[in-house]
């Protein structure tokens, strides 16, 4: 376990290794699952603010779906989530040529139609963050429909900080990624590795 300010790092996030190879899970993160994506309290007003922007990049099926549920959902615990397509899918991913889902959000983002990139739970998964009052625990989610990315990862010797430097950055800051690495690098120093 690794302590950085007010985190509380798995070592599975320093250990574990994954690139995520979506030309074999064809995006299966987006579609799996109880509920949409989960969303921070502050990516609300966002998602209320660009949805005009992104929708065309949605489809028929996710607008609908948007427009009958909302931007985003309240689930019985209290929490928020991206709105989805007959429980299934996200409503805002969009199938590719290839049958891939690729997130609407992001394509807006990649052609310079908005500034958010996505929601911070999709841009640093397979990491869950769960907030307590005092810190966050930040954990890898092990899941079955990610073992390609695992081999991959495996293959390459990426590790899951590694992989996910931009969105750690983004959630956590520049200084943190760097005290996070240090502790990594100091870590396997002593063990001899």
């Amino acid at each position: 376990m690794i302590l950085i300010e007010d985190t509380c790092i798995s070592d599975d996030v320093a250990d574990k290794f994954f690139v995520c190879d979506i030309e074999k899970c064809k995006g299966a993160c987006c579609v799996e699952g109880d509920l949409g994506a989960p969303l921070e309290e502050v990516e609300l007003p966002i998602l209320e603010e660009i949805y005009e922007k992104i929708k065309p990049y949605l489809s028929p099926e996710g607008i609908k779906a948007i427009e009958e549920q909302g931007k985003y959902i309240k689930d019985w615990e209290g929490d928020y989530s991206t709105t989805t397509i007959d429980e299934k899918e996200c409503a805002y991913a969009i199938y590719d040529k290839k049958g891939i889902l690729q997130c609407g959000i992001e394509q807006a983002y990649n052609d310079g139609v908005i500034d958010f990139k996505k929601p911070i739970s999709c841009h640093l998964y397979p990491i869950r963050v769960t907030k307590y009052e005092s810190y966050h625990a930040i954990n890898y989610d092990r899941w079955s429909i990610c073992s390609d990315a695992c081999a991959l990862g495996d293959k390459l010797g990426v590790e899951v900080y590694k992989f996910l430097k931009e969105p750690l950055i983004r959630a956590y800051g520049e200084d943190w990624y760097k005290q996070l690495v240090k502790e990594i690098e100091d870590a396997k120093l002593s063990r001899g590795l």
